[in-house]
């Protein structure tokens, strides 16, 4: 199994995914564990020389200037992370908390957390181990970290809280401890508040995210030439001369992947000289709004390839050996999620858009009037209603949508006594992402099913690509001969939609597409 070695710099979102799913094992590499001890003397240096310190012997938020004895220092760790572990809400999914551990790892490596390197070292035996803390979803405000949730973690690390089970029930983690032969982490100062003060829970569900949507934004694409070659729209609005004439990158990236999909399509060949002038805006003006949502990706993979990549908890340690002194520790504010949050709500509403055009495609087919084809794609119209209710699904799932475009960020609440007074619900924001890509993917199914079942009206082949693609879906969704349920013809294309296997193997056969 591949082993990924992780130093605080160059985590990726697709590393991160590997451990997820369990496809790789993690190490601490050798040059993060000097940062780690590094900072590790700075704290160690404060508590022989008895210098009081926010965070190593004090207590938090609005405790800030309760002065702690050393005696109490592992006491005041261990009920921090009692009392912090609050989260309610249902289980977050093994993938979720196993990326928000290789991400926690990730930035403790960075070296500026001062935390012992036995706390890195736990959280990479439970990972390895395959242990799998328990932890309640909803807890966390996106400011001062994610506290609540990485509370729950934290409590199994020292061998008292939860851990999934295989069949997905929980246990005590001290049966798992005891059955891997590891023993519970004793925590020293500092430890806790650096296992809980950080973004990654957020960064866990933006990971989903992204990979989802690295999948669906060139499903959405070839979703849309699937319908062109369906409704015998133009490939004209896809001309490169149009967009070098509004160069922005999404638009430019977009309109090259549909010449690149359309390119050798003998139906666009058939109809290159009819008189059709201009097509409805969803099929036109396709590079523009889906090249508009691929820019708020390509932001959100810029964000999210920082931020992996960080050092978000509080203070933070910049060991100076040569001059130490007060310098050396800085209480700021790399916790806050503001940057997340925002990411993560320009997302939801770039995912309505692209939900939003792709249902009025829809429309666009199974409406006689416009479309020139059998009302609703039905065999016998009016005797069978064909696929009518499937726009009805798509729609419903598009309302949701609506929903989830909706900005988590825009409120915020005062917290521990006023001295937490404005924070990101980042971790809210990027958990209505996730749920919106669900949402994304099921449209985009709809919009595929029907454009599929047009296609057997036409009888000349499409371009390779769509070929392609009609094939996949002909595995699962077999043409209509009649009126017939398609509720699980669209919940398995959807499913496959938010994976990469057909991608994959339609990229194989006919060539690489442009990222």
């Amino acid at each position: 199994m591949t082993t990924i070695s992780l130093d605080g710099h160059t985590l990726t979102p697709s590393e991160v995914m590997r451990i997820a799913t369990g496809d790789a094992v993690v190490e601490v590499s050798k040059d993060a564990l000097a940062r780690v001890e590094s900072a590790r003397s700075v704290v160690e240096r404060i508590l022989s020389n008895d210098d009081t310190v926010y965070g190593i012997n004090t207590g938090f938020g609005a405790l800030v200037h309760q002065r702690i004895s050393p005696d109490d220092l592992t006491q005041l760790q261990i009920n921090l992370i009692r009392s912090h572990a609050t989260a309610i809400g249902e289980l977050m999914s093994k993938e979720s908390v196993r990326a928000m551990m290789a991400v926690r790892i990730n930035s403790l490596a960075k070296g500026n957390s001062g935390v012992h390197p036995d706390v890195l070292t736990q959280i990479v035996n439970f990972l390895n181990f395959d242990i799998t803390p328990a932890i309640p979803r909803i807890g966390s405000l996106g400011a001062s970290g994610d506290l609540a949730p990485l509370s729950h973690m934290a409590m199994a690390l020292i061998g008292e809280g939860e851990v999934l089970t295989s069949d997905g029930l929980t246990e005590p983690a001290k049966n798992q401890l005891r059955h891997h032969g590891l023993i519970p982490l004793e925590l020293r100062a500092k430890d806790g508040l650096s296992l809980i003060n950080g973004t990654s829970q957020m960064c866990s569900f933006l990971t989903l995210s992204e990979q989802r949507l690295s999948n669906l934004i060139i499903y959405a694409d070839m979703v849309l030439c699937t319908s062109i070659e369906a409704r015998q729209a133009s490939v004209t609005p896809a001309d490169e001369r149009v967009h070098k004439a509004r160069p922005h990158q999404g638009q430019l990236a977009v309109s090259q992947r549909i010449r690149t999909l359309l390119a050798n399509s003998p139906i666009m060949a058939s109809h290159a000289d009819c008189d059709q002038v201009q097509d409805a805006y969803s099929f036109r003006c396709a590079p523009q709004v889906h090249g508009a949502v691929y820019e708020r990706y390509s932001a959100l993979q810029n964000t999210l390839n920082i931020e992996l990549n960080s050092a978000t908890d509080n203070p933070l340690v910049f060991p100076d050996h040569a001059n130490p002194g007060p310098h050396e520790v800085v209480s700021q504010g790399n916790f806050h999620g503001e940057v997340l949050a925002l990411t993560a709500d320009s997302m939801s509403a770039a995912v309505f858009e692209l939900a939003s055009i792709s249902e009025r495609r829809i429309d666009q087919m199974l409406d006689p009037a416009r479309s020139g084809m059998p009302a609703f794609l039905a065999k016998d119209s009016g005797l069978e209603s064909g696929l009518m209710i499937v726009q009805y699904v798509a729609g419903a799932s598009l309302s949701e949508l609506h929903g989830h475009a909706a900005p988590r960020s825009i409120f915020s609440t005062s917290t521990s006594a006023g001295q937490e007074d404005h924070v990101s619900m980042g971790a809210t924001a990027t958990w209505n992402l996730f749920q919106a890509t669900s949402r994304l993917a099921e449209v985009l199914a709809c919009e595929l099913v029907v454009a599929c079942e047009a296609l057997e009206l036409n009888p000349i082949e499409p371009s390779p690509y769509v070929s392609a693609l009609k094939q996949r879906v002909r595995t699962i969704v077999q043409p209509l001969s009649g009126d017939r349920s398609t509720s699980s013809d669209l919940i398995a294309v959807a499913s496959e939609l938010l994976d990469s296997k057909w991608l994959a193997r339609i990229e194989a056969e006919v060539g690489r597409l442009n990222r």
